[in-house]
């Protein structure tokens, strides 16, 4: 059974800097193309960041790209998401997400993966 959990969200101002994680309890986790989505009250779920099995492909969106960086450490079974220069507009919860099947593509749509952590609340509010 795959479970993935997130961490690391909360209110920043601004500016300022936040890395948030996700564990995976899953086995061969260095197998499985890995994103991050994120949902804004009202809105639908938005397709953030994702990256191969072993990192060599990685894909931001337009409106994160050069703030939001991501990686996985796979001895830790976790992905990261390394956010800077956080804007109001960023304030979503944050969900990591992994496919149905190893070695997939690196997806940028929901219906892409089949697993989904519970999600962490990011507010950017001064």
């Amino acid at each position: 059974q795959v479970q993935l959990v997130e961490s690391g969200g909360g209110w920043v101002q601004p500016g300022v800097s936040l890395r948030l994680s996700c564990a995976a309890s899953v086995r061969a986790f260095s197998t499985y193309t890995l994103g991050w989505f994120r949902q804004a009250p009202g809105k639908e779920r938005e397709f953030v960041a994702a990256l191969s099995s072993n990192g060599g492909t990685i894909t931001y969106s337009d409106s994160v790209k050069g703030r939001f960086a991501v990686s996985r450490d796979n001895a830790k079974n976790t992905l990261y998401l390394q956010m800077n220069s956080l804007k109001p507009e960023d304030t979503a919860v944050y969900s990591c997400a992994m496919p149905a099947y190893p070695w997939s593509r690196v997806g940028t749509a929901p219906s892409d993966y089949k697993y989904w952590g519970q999600g962490t609340q990011v507010t950017v509010s001064s």
